[in-house]
């Protein structure tokens, strides 16, 4: 009991450290690349060769495959991406992560690489002023808190050797027949889901075999479960998602579990091919431990780094040829539902969220919102030119519709809040903030055109009926703003576009003019020749005024993508 509350502290203690490390090595990375990562895999996407490069490179500049499998969950679900083009992009993503492996294998020390990345990533994040230096400065910190936790996991299970017993239970572990390997696969898959790295999962698997407490063969097993237990995340990222998030997550899952089915009956041959490229991997060197001598396999770390990148080359090869025959079978697979649409909900995951992509699917529920508005404006006026009764069609739209909007903003501040709450780049955060602002004068013009029913409805129950010429001023008034909302809409899309502001202020302001002579001109029918005149044109005031700040709104939604200050 003594000796597993010896071991426990400083694996487990290692381990949050290793994947706080790389959270903030990923997080630090992803803010100081900003938008520019999601533009190069959105655009490097031509050809599937291209798609894996773009995998590749993403992933070694992220230093998480996870992070990646959800960006292109998103993609996919945002359209910015075909499946093919995703999964060409996760075959780049499963090689390029091995990049991970590789530094672990050649850190020269790495409790000094850990204590020198904690003392200059606090000196830059803490000390020094500037957004990118401070991205930086995280990110460095993250790298230093990877190498401290492997260096503290790798001592911990150290004394694990002088216990027979205890050593015995990691010496029964066997790759010598196919059962032990896939036992051994499966107690890695089963692990890497849970922790939802698969880096960690090898870099405990490093620190047993170079402690010498289990073989270089087990260590290669770990390989093939670890690359399936992390494609787990992208299922996460996909729960609540549309049909294209889940057929991204089966894909990567589907591919690395056959790819790893198909490639584990050559097992023996993976193991030679480590031994080969690295001779001395079998040389135990003498190394200090508390003040002790103990035998350590310090070169048993690079054939494992090699062997786990010759593995996701081979996968890689395996499927490449068959791209879009996979992906046709995954669309059978996961069949698209005729009138589903993206929803936030695909992306309340957790803390593997990616900032960029959150922002392109709240754009999704934001050009939603965009649409709804103009349909909501055309029943208004539908509503005012007396086309329609009670239980018609345009006036349930305008409630129900209305309605669904109320939440779609309730919802987009909540998501868009969360994700605020992070570390965001500069141009991440304005564009964050930026469509919050959207969403609140969008889901204020859906109010005022419930305003306009509401008015025209209490009107008709008063038994007041408006005239042809009041009728004909506001209509001309709905046809003004609506004509000047069609003009603003196509501004709210990304990438932004240039469009003169002076001019859409300049508009407004001859709107609102023309507005207040109307509410003038009403008011001057008030008279005694018509008992009813005052209750009939007050109401015709409020569907004026109601058309006055939507003006305003859409002029907001225009300063603000502007970047401008809002009247």
């Amino acid at each position: 009991m003594s000796l597993l509350w010896t071991i426990l502290p400083p694996l487990l203690g290692g381990l949050g450290l290793f994947l706080l490390g790389m959270k903030h090595l990923s997080e630090g990375l992803q803010a100081t690349a900003g938008g520019g990562l999601r533009r190069f895999m959105a655009k490097a996407t031509s050809h599937r060769i291209v798609g894996v490069g773009s995998g590749i490179i993403s992933t070694m500049i992220v230093q998480s495959s996870s992070i990646i499998t959800v960006m292109l969950v998103g993609f996919v679900s945002t359209a910015l991406m075909t499946l093919p083009q995703a999964f060409a992009v996760l075959i780049g993503a499963n090689i390029g992560t091995t990049a991970t492996v590789w530094i672990i294998a050649y850190a020269p020390d790495p409790q000094l690489l850990g204590f020198i990345g904690l003392a200059l990533g606090g000196v830059l994040y803490f000390f020094l002023r500037g957004e990118r230096v401070h991205n930086l400065g995280l990110t460095v910190i993250g790298l230093g808190l990877v190498f401290l936790g492997l260096y503290i996991m790798s001592k911990g299970v150290s004394p694990i050797r002088e216990n027979p017993e205890v050593s015995a239970i990691f010496t029964r572990m066997s790759a010598e027949h196919m059962s032990g390997v896939f036992l051994i696969a499966l107690c890695a898959m089963l692990l890497t889901a849970v922790i939802q790295s698969s880096a960690a999962t090898i870099a405990i698997a490093m620190a047993l075999a170079t402690q010498g407490l289990i073989s270089y063969e087990v260590a290669i097993a770990v390989l093939f479960g670890a690359n399936v237990g992390t494609t787990a995340t992208g299922w996460i990222a996909a729960i609540g998602g549309t049909a294209d998030a889940k057929r991204t997550a089966l894909s990567h899952t589907l591919s690395n579990l056959l790819g790893s089915i198909a490639l584990i009956w050559f097992f023996p041959l993976f193991v030679k091919l480590g031994q080969a490229l690295f001779p001395k991997w079998g040389v135990a060197e003498t190394v200090i431990v508390s003040g002790h001598e103990v035998k350590a396999f310090t070169h048993m770390m690079a054939p494992i780094a090699v062997t786990d990148t010759i593995f996701a080359i081979c996968r890689g090869i395996i499927f490449f040829p068959f791209v879009k025959p996979f992906c046709r079978l995954v669309e059978r697979i996961v069949p698209q539902p005729a009138d589903e649409k993206p929803h936030l909900s695909a992306l309340h995951f957790g803390v593997r969220l990616s900032p960029v992509i959150a922002c392109d699917q709240a754009l999704m529920e934001v050009d939603f919102m965009k649409r709804s508005d103009l349909e909501l404006l055309d029943c208004s006026r539908k509503v005012i030119s007396g086309e329609t009764r009670s239980d018609d069609g345009p006036e349930r739209h305008i409630v129900h519709r209305e309605d669904i909007l109320d939440n779609v903003q309730k919802e987009v501040t909540e998501f868009l809040g969360s994700i605020m709450s992070k570390r965001l780049a500069r141009d991440v955060a304005e564009r964050a903030q930026r469509l919050l602002r959207l969403t609140d004068e969008l889901e204020s013009v859906s109010d005022e055109c419930a305003t306009v029913l509401k008015v025209v409805k209490r009107l008709r129950k008063q038994g007041q009926r408006m005239s042809e010429h009041s009728v004909a001023i506001l209509l001309d008034v709905h046809d003004k703003v609506a004509s000047f909302a069609a003009d603003v809409t196509p501004l709210i899309r990304s990438p932004r576009i240039a469009f003169d502001l002076d001019a859409l202020q300049k508009r407004s302001s001859e709107l609102h003019a023309f507005i207040r002579e109307c509410r003038r001109l009403q008011l001057g029918r008030i008279g005694p020749e018509d008992p009813g005149s005052s209750v009939r044109v007050l109401g015709e005031l409020d569907i004026i005024n109601a058309y006055e700040r939507i003006r305003a709104y859409y002029l907001n939604c225009a300063e603000t993508l502007a970047g401008g200050k809002r009247r």
